[in-house]
């Protein structure tokens, strides 16, 4: 017990060091703070008494924000097929502390250099009658993480986890943005909603990542990271009154009839993913957050010079919309001579990419099944001239991406990656998995490690949520997980609420493939949605905002190419990275208005975008350097409240003591590319 003892003080040390955090003398709870001593997870084991029921021996923590507890005390714990619940009982038998500061880069991402710092403490814990477990813990500065590892020991070899103990308690009654989904087979597609913590119904299921606000404490978003080997986790409620307990997927194949169903079968030892506690005082803070990249494994990419970002022309937005405007009057659909119109619009607009959607793969269309999952994507259909293709945008300097069901990637990957790559193909969007049990899980992981064998990139469809599986495999450039623009061609659904929403919780968790660019931009009234030519309830200066707002090294532009032609505004698109060095919140608060900045090199973008609500705002730059620059500024015209497609351009000096005056409309937003003015 040594080191226990050395542990206590050491934590006790930082505690006494950091005024901000309160303990009271006679507190033995262990303690892990984080660097700055700001936020510090507490546990409590079976030799504590519990806050509210002296009787419980659970296993517990708690989640201190600048001397207030931000989460009271939830249970920790594992239930494992045929054994008691470890966790109630278990003491603390061993703590092993240690500290890590490493800055790493990342070919692709919200900053290009990242910064992992945190104090850790593996905490054995054993119970009488002798079975182990151990809590892997780190505290951040901007979050805390835990995670389980259940050694192997006698009566523990295969093991058949049933469900966590895990719960989340809010310190009041916060108010939370969850996202409800009907089931565990599900891709993450619907609005997010507003609910204090207390109104939860208890057959509600909540998808990660959930955003939440503790009043008078700060804000906090429960996820989880590195997802190997397991579930994914969701959250519904649970006890006390402010309490959340996880939830596992469970196996498609796995539970015996009458019995528990079983979420994870493997053999121990077992680790499980971490459960991330993102903290701030802000909203803004979490947006900036890397805790989900740093809790997973490095690069298994030594080089990751292929692994490109960049905007993409996309057929399936529009594609069967108007006829080719060319000499043969060809229609559009999925073709070669439509490809190669999509091909040259990357090209001229300078895309790196133009993305082929469903359809260009032979797949037997004469029967009542989904054509798509069937097809064979080692063989083209007869309307696309795949060589012809190939040929076509090399001359013009774009690389292809192709689409597929992930049934046809499971039944071809082996055949078709290597044929990919000898095609010259950039990447694989590979949609509909709507599931992230144990199994897809495994399959994620799978098709990322074959993909980069062939320096194929991933972007994943129809999929659960990131985690952070980009840092150990940064060919998975983006996935979507979130009800995106595609929602306007059959509802009214994605919104500018939606749009202020998705950066404070979908975002939260990793990149996300929403697919803006649309220039058919409506009022509210107007809005009509429609398959073909698809409209924008929002202006074209947010429009060109998306394009900083959201995170995603890959970003399609996906309005038919007609649209951008002779439009000024598209000359932001063309110009806005997709990857960055440096990320800042300027203000923002969910379902209301967000301001973000952006650096790329030594030039800075800013996008804000509001709500339903028109919006001033002062956006103070004083992020930028020192010297002078020029803001180029698209923003919402006086009359956008009713013609949404109009906007103004100006060019102006600032520095960093420019405060820029932001007059947006209902629905509205700003864009703007600062960069170094030009030396006389």
């Amino acid at each position: 017990m040594a080191r226990l003892s050395s542990f206590v003080f050491a934590v006790a040390l930082v505690v006494r060091l950091n005024p901000c955090i309160a303990q009271n003398a006679s507190d033995t709870r262990l303690r892990v703070a984080s660097p700055n001593g700001q936020i510090a997870f507490i546990l409590a084991d079976a030799t504590h008494t519990h806050a509210i029921d002296h009787a419980s021996n659970d296993l517990r923590y708690a989640v201190d924000f600048r001397g207030k507890w931000l989460m009271d005390e939830s249970t920790l714990g594992l239930k494992i097929e045929g054994q008691p619940p470890h966790g109630p009982g278990m003491k603390v038998v061993h703590v092993q502390t240690g500290q890590h500061d490493e800055t790493y880069t990342i070919p692709v991402g919200k900053s290009s250099s990242v910064r992992d710092h945190y104090n850790s403490a593996q905490i054995d814990l054993a119970d009488d009658a002798g079975r182990k477990l151990s809590l892997e813990v780190r505290a951040y500065d901007d979050g805390i993480a835990f995670r389980y590892i259940v050694p192997r020991q006698p009566g523990i070899a295969s093991v058949r986890v049933e469900h966590e103990l895990t719960q989340f308690v809010y310190n009041k009654d916060a108010t939370l943005y969850p996202l409800l989904l009907e089931g565990f087979q599900t891709a993450y597609e619907d609005e997010y909603q507003v609910r204090q913590v207390s109104g939860i119904h208890h057959d509600w299921l909540i998808g990660l990542p959930l955003l939440g606000e503790v009043p008078g404490v700060g804000w906090v978003a429960v996820t989880e990271a590195d997802i190997e080997n397991y579930a994914g986790m969701y959250l519904q409620k649970g006890e006390p009154n402010f309490g959340l307990r996880a939830e596992l997927a469970p196996r498609l194949q796995g539970s015996t009839s009458g019995q528990p169903a079983i979420a994870v079968e493997t053999e121990a030892p077992v680790t499980t993913p971490w459960r991330v506690l993102m903290i701030g005082d802000t909203p803004g803070r979490l947006v900036e957050s890397n805790i989900v990249l740093n809790l997973n494994p490095p690069s298994k990419i030594a080089d990751t010079s292929w692994i490109r970002p960049g905007k993409s022309a996309w057929d399936w937005w529009s594609g069967d919309a108007a006829p080719i405007l060319d000499a043969a009057g060809v229609k559009t659909g999925v073709n070669t001579a439509t490809m190669k119109h999509y091909i040259d619009f990357a090209s001229k607009a300078g895309f790196p990419y133009m993305l082929i959607d469903a359809g260009w793969a032979r797949a037997d269309r004469s029967g009542p099944q989904d054509y798509a999952a069937a097809a064979d994507i080692t063989q083209t259909d007869p309307a696309i001239d795949m060589p012809e293709l190939l040929r076509y945008a090399k001359d013009k300097n774009v690389r292809l991406w192709l689409w597929s069901h992930w049934t046809s990637v499971d039944k071809y990957m082996d055949q078709a990656f290597p044929l990919f790559e000898k095609w010259g193909i950039a990447g694989v969007k590979i949609d509909f998995m709507n599931r992230d049990d144990q199994q897809m899980v495994a399959w994620y992981r799978h098709v990322v490690e074959t993909a980069a064998a062939h320096h194929l990139m991933i972007d994943f469809h129809g999929a659960f949520k990131p985690d952070g599986l980009r840092r150990t495999w940064p060919n998975l450039v983006t996935r979507e997980g979130v009800m995106g623009k595609e929602y306007l061609k059959v509802s009214a659904r994605t919104t500018p609420v939606h749009n202020t929403t998705l950066p404070f919780t979908r975002m939260l968790a990793g990149p996300l493939d929403y697919t803006p660019g649309a220039f058919g931009n409506v009022t509210r009234d107007q809005f009509i949605a429609r398959d073909k030519e698809p409209m924008a309830p929002n202006t074209r200066a947010q429009e060109l905002a998306l394009y900083v707002v959201l995170e995603s090294p890959l970003m399609m532009v996906s309005d038919y190419p007609e649209h951008y032609a002779g439009q000024h505004d598209f000359e932001f698109i063309k110009q806005v990275p997709t990857t960055w060095d440096e990320i800042r919140v300027l203000d923002g608060r969910p379902r209301e208005f967000i301001s973000v900045a952006r650096r790329s090199g030594k030039d800075w973008y800013v996008g804000t975008i509001t709500n339903w609500d028109a919006r001033n705002l002062k956006v103070p730059l004083s992020f930028l350097g020192d010297g002078q620059f020029v803001a180029e500024i698209y923003a919402d015209a006086p009359e956008a409240g009713t013609e949404p497609t109009h906007t103004t351009f100006k060019k102006e000096p600032v520095d960093r003591n420019t405060v820029l005056d932001m007059q947006m409309v209902s629905g509205g937003g700003n864009a703007v590319w600062i960069h170094p003015a030009k030396q006389p």
